[in-house]
């Protein structure tokens, strides 16, 4: 299909990897939101993804998810997580990101035989994944001239595509974005019918991560690795760039001295010294336009009922009325 059907790297859902946050609790205590953990991007990506595709039975009981909108900064394995719903489940993966079909089928007719073609053979070859990177560029405002791509060429046709996908048709459209904000969001959050944010890596995943991907790398671990206080002065990096510096430091030459002089925490600063860390105000850029979703709206009116129930819902209510019926006996008559 002209590169719109895609090969993808055997990457499985266990190499995203990613501690559990238990702060979450605390923190919702408190009255603050947190942010997923890796370790839920990883649960809801599964429940969400890879189950409805992977399974017939799983689909046909499961809710229909049409579509997931994977938000987050860039680093932090959005791609690498549509990858691995595609390795996991079987599926084939069509690539229609703006980049990737520029110049192909052009004109209005070219464009409905582009998504008949995508929606059919999808069908056939089930379980199919339709990517798309950047994809709130289809929905932005205004679009430079400049630009070669078209990323608006999408806009109207593949919402009607949507449409069409029935109970029976395991088809998931997945989007990226690092900056969802910058598209319009009625028709964004119209199209992704899930939204799962993509977060910073916290001290527990920054502490497992650097161990991994120095693993990976043909490194080795010994008491001169200080990982500690690395997880800590590197908190706003994301596994990206954690895997960059990795590599930069170990090369063969490297690698071949490690017998003689141990690996050091501080040889992985200068190169990440070079790279710009993703700051907490952009984090909550993205949880701020979370909750301006209709998906973010009803969690937090889902929140604020549960607060003033105190988290006994409808039972001290029932429990009043009850005990009226009993303080009003009627009298027998003799």
């Amino acid at each position: 299909m002209n590169g719109i059907i895609v090969r993808t790297p055997n990457i499985k859902l266990m190499d995203y990897e990613g501690e559990y946050s238990y702060l979450g609790t605390t923190l919702r205590q408190a009255n603050i939101e947190p942010m997923p953990s890796l370790s839920d991007v990883r649960r809801l990506v599964t429940e969400f993804g890879i189950l409805p595709l992977g399974s017939p039975a799983v689909h046909e009981k499961a809710p229909l998810t049409k579509s997931i909108l994977l938000a987050g900064p860039r680093g932090t394995g959005k791609k690498m997580l549509v990858q691995a719903v595609c390795n996991e489940t079987g599926a084939n993966m069509f690539d229609l990101s703006p980049a990737n079909i520029v110049g192909k089928y052009p004109g209005k007719d070219g464009l409905k035989m582009l998504m008949h073609l995508v929606f059919k053979v999808g069908r056939e070859l089930q379980p199919s994944v339709i990517y798309i990177g950047d994809c709130e560029r289809m929905f932005k405002k205004k679009v430079p001239k400049t630009d070669p791509t078209d990323p608006k060429r999408l806009k109207k046709e593949l919402p009607k595509a949507l449409k069409t996908i029935k109970s029976d048709d395991r088809l998931l459209l997945v989007g990226t974005s690092r900056c969802p904000f910058d598209g319009e969001m009625k028709p964004l959050t119209s199209c992704y019918q899930r939204i799962i944010l993509i977060p910073r890596p916290d001290y527990a995943s920054r502490h497992l991560l650097w161990r991994r991907i120095i693993l990976k790398n043909n490194g080795v671990l010994t008491a001169h690795l200080d990982i500690s206080s690395l997880s800590k002065v590197t908190d706003g990096y994301t596994p990206g760039h954690m895997a960059t510096a990795v590599q930069q430091v170990l090369t063969e030459r490297r690698i071949q001295t490690l017998s003689k002089k141990p690996l050091q925490a501080v040889e992985f600063i200068a190169p990440l010294a070079r790279i710009d860390p993703i700051y907490k105000e952009e984090e909550e850029s993205f949880k701020s336009w979370y909750a301006k979703t209709p998906l973010g709206k009803k969690r937090a009116k889902a929140a604020a009922a549960d607060d003033d129930d105190g988290g006994g819902g409808k039972g001290g209510k029932k429990g009043k009325k009850g005990g009226k019926k009993k303080g009003g006996k009627k009298k027998k008559k003799k």
